[in-house]
């Protein structure tokens, strides 16, 4: 009884949930990458903007500063609410000397450590950082907080070429096929697993050496791992996490009649990936019974959703 109370909870809180949306096109240096950084950026923009219930925060050209970036998170820190979701990009050239990682900004740069105090302030309980930025893996560990899962376009801050990883992260939120689980949904995973496969892809075609290789961590107290060697509990915050919903899933997010129907679609289903993970800590019967009735409740809810 205590578990389907906390679990109705939840479903109510989910249905109101808003989902808040930062990009910053950082300074390229050069013209090419001026031009590819706001172009990468305006795409996120014109695609997080048709999402329901988003507030789009995107800063590229002379306002991809320090002090825009940090009156934007002061905004959504007054306004977002523990049930809503937080969505942060990175695009640009990022630097790292063996300490501190900096992310290029018109202006002052703004360092790994300040970016995560400003997001820290943010009452979001889930919250996605993605820096595309050459050497971001050495952002990882200041980044990184219960709740918050980080990906970064290289495995450590000596990686610091220019990525190429922005692009295949764009373009996975625009394709169907980046959602492999049928979902009318692509989480943080499948665009993670999207944009890492055609990376890898790219500098094959090109017989190149790969020069980024990208990580995520979402344990809050791990180091950043490649999708390939995940363990355990890695990854499930990704798996869970909604970057964008697609097809008949923003469809429905546009009709009040079956809103609160997909956001309980996606909170069982966000309970049933938990419960697997749970799974050696529990007992068996108990187990059973939760995710059995958690499968009822979403073959409920699902054939509501097709009516």
């Amino acid at each position: 009884m205590r578990i389907a109370l906390v679990l109705f909870l939840l479903l109510v809180t989910r249905a109101q949930a808003a989902v808040y949306y930062v990009t910053v096109a950082g300074l390229g240096g050069e013209q090419d990458y001026e031009q590819r950084f706001r172009a990468t950026a305006m795409d996120l923009d014109k695609i997080f903007k048709a999402s329901a219930g988003a507030h789009v925060y995107t800063l590229s050209g002379a306002q991809a500063t320090k002090v825009k970036l940090t009156e934007a998170l002061a905004q959504i820190a007054r306004e977002a609410k523990p049930e809503d979701d937080l969505v942060v990009t990175l695009i640009g050239h990022g630097s790292f000397d063996g300490v501190e990682y900096k992310f290029n900004l018109v202006g002052p740069d703004v360092t790994a450590a300040e970016l995560a105090e400003m997001c820290n302030r943010i009452p979001s309980r889930r919250q996605l950082i993605v820096d595309t930025t050459s050497a971001s893996g050495g952002a990882v560990a200041s980044l990184e907080r219960f709740g918050r899962g980080v990906i970064a376009a290289t495995k450590t801050g000596t990686e610091k070429n220019a990525t190429v990883f922005a692009r295949y992260w764009t373009e996975a939120l625009q394709d169907p096929t980046a959602d492999t689980d049928k979902s009318d949904s692509i989480s943080a995973m499948e665009a993670l697993q999207y944009a890492d496969r055609k990376t890898a892809a790219f500098y094959e075609s090109q017989k190149r050496l790969a020069t980024e290789h990208a990580v995520f961590e979402d344990t809050g107290r791990g180091e950043g791992v490649r999708v390939s060697a995940a363990q355990g509990r890695e990854g499930s915050l990704l798996t869970s996490f909604t970057v964008l919903r697609i097809g008949a899933a923003q469809a429905a997010m546009n009709d009040p009649a079956k809103r609160d129907l997909l956001a309980k679609k996606e909170e069982l289903e966000q309970r049933i990936d938990a419960l697997k993970y749970q799974k050696a800590a529990m007992d068996p019967a108990d187990y059973k019974k939760q995710l059995t009735d958690a499968l009822l409740a979403l073959a409920a809810v699902q054939g509501d959703l097709e009516k």
